[in-house]
């Protein structure tokens, strides 16, 4: 189900946060959204996902949605945004409540929870759970849906190094398993690079497409070209995010 987005500008008030964006994201393609500080990256997921109507311009997805998708667009935040008196599997479920019957809802949240390695942890609250954890959650009840187009809002910019590690194996496991397409935004230049099919690098706001980059090598094979692909992006970016620096937070 290709993502089409087209001339797509958006403003807050008198600030310009996105001009004339033009992007086609093909069925099953991981694309990372990158730039400076105040760029606009969570401006336009969001007009991707339908929370923002933007000021001009549209966003359409071509063909139908597949057949055991619930959504078209499901989010994964960086503040894990869990319900503190609902159990991991309870989390999960909220998404299919009043949706699928109860069959379907266990068949697909026991699904969901044994892709994200929680099956042993159904049970549990959140507060019993690290912050690895309690993304892994976010991840499953994103997932139950089944949705046609997955959007990741910096998912592991909360985590420490070694659980953000661990969190990119398990969403590479992840998705060579499942078929949805996934935009990823994330100021991690690694992340882009290692998960990432394309990388989309915008300018400093008014945030525009600077460039494309396609990553090539198969996700197996990055290890030695991640260094070189991390300095590559940060060429392309240093300037621009060292004055946004100084300027705004991101909108």
């Amino acid at each position: 189900m290709p993502l089409h987005v087209e001339r797509v500008s958006h403003r807050y008030g008198p600030v310009a946060a996105l001009d004339s964006i033009d992007l086609d994201i093909a069925d099953g393609e991981t694309v990372a959204l990158i730039g400076p500080s105040g760029c606009g990256k969570s401006t336009l997921l969001g007009i991707l996902g339908g929370l923002l109507r933007p000021s001009a311009g549209r966003v359409t997805l071509s063909g139908a949605l597949p057949a055991d998708s619930l959504n078209p667009f499901t989010y994964v935040f960086q503040d894990f945004a869990l319900l503190p008196w609902r159990t991991v599997e309870a989390n999960v479920a909220l998404a299919l409540e009043h949706r699928v019957n109860a069959a379907e809802r266990r068949e697909r949240v026991a699904a969901a929870l044994a892709l994200t390695s929680l099956a042993d942890f159904a049970s549990a609250y959140p507060k019993q759970l690290s912050g690895g954890m309690r993304q892994r959650v976010g991840i499953a009840r994103a997932l139950v849906v089944r949705p046609a187009v997955l959007l990741l809002d910096e998912p592991l910019s909360a985590l420490d190094a070694q659980t953000r590690e661990l969190l990119m194996e398990d969403l590479l496991r992840i998705w060579s398993r499942e078929k949805s397409t996934r935009v990823y935004v994330t100021h991690n230049l690694e992340e882009a690079a290692r998960l990432a099919d394309r990388v989309v690098v915008l300018s400093r706001r008014p945030g525009r497409i600077r460039e494309i980059v396609r990553i090539d090598a198969p996700v197996s094979d990055r290890a030695a070209i991640i260094p070189d692909m991390q300095r590559k992006l940060w060429a392309l970016i240093r300037d621009e995010a060292a004055t946004a620096d100084r300027e705004v937070q991101d909108v």
